[in-house]
């Protein structure tokens, strides 16, 4: 039982924490090389991690997806994807995809002479699945060796873990006021049960030797 325990321990942190992780924004620093449009079909559960109808989409398992193409200052590649959240979730309230596209077109450089700039997201990129990260804000910086902090971040989770923490505390002082009393009374119950039960079976015993 204890590793059964365990697995299920580990099963909800590795899913509470890759909830997050695609859930909340990310900061990369890039070169915007190319933008394009293309027809993508979307199916099957890989639909998860693609807008929903109704969040600036069209209702239809195949429709047309605004990409951004950028580099990294080590060489890698990752291609965005630009479309709106709406009012949907996650609930970045992005409605400005038209916008960002133009902005990524007027940020778009080339090796010689390269531009960076620090492109807000939110997702994960997956060649097999064909899934990519949504691009939310695109802001200039400095250079390749720009810091971004996470305020964002950093708020949510430190206030996720004083709500975590609030509640175990609770949860500590309704079981030492509630459940351990309730628990020892049921246990003193109990054992005055047996002793009754002992002190009948012992009369009835000497019942039968007289």
């Amino acid at each position: 039982m204890r590793y059964v325990k365990w697995t299920l321990i580990a099963l909800t942190v590795l899913f509470i924490g890759g909830f997050f992780h695609y859930t909340l924004p990310q900061h990369d620093i890039v070169r915007i090389v190319n933008t394009y449009e293309e027809r993508q079909d979307i199916d099957g559960w890989t639909t998860l991690f693609w807008q929903e109808a109704g969040n600036g989409t069209v209702n239809q398992q195949s429709r047309d997806v605004q990409f951004i193409q950028a580099v990294r200052p080590n060489g890698k590649s990752i291609v965005y994807r630009n479309e709106d959240t709406g009012w949907g979730w996650p609930p970045y309230f992005k409605f400005d995809t038209a916008n960002l596209y133009t902005e990524a077109n007027d940020a778009i450089s080339t090796k010689d002479n390269p531009e960076w700039v620090s492109v807000t997201h939110y997702g994960w990129r997956s060649e097999i699945l064909s899934i990519f990260p949504n691009a939310i804000a695109i802001k200039p910086v400095s250079g390749p060796d720009a810091r971004i902090i996470p305020w964002v971040n950093i708020i949510i989770l430190t206030l996720l873990a004083v709500l975590i923490l609030t509640l175990y505390r609770m949860w500590q002082q309704f079981r030492e006021r509630t459940i351990e009393p309730l628990v020892e009374d049921v246990e003193d119950v109990l054992e005055l049960a047996d002793e009754k039960k002992d002190s009948a079976v012992d009369k009835v015993k000497r019942w039968f030797k007289r």
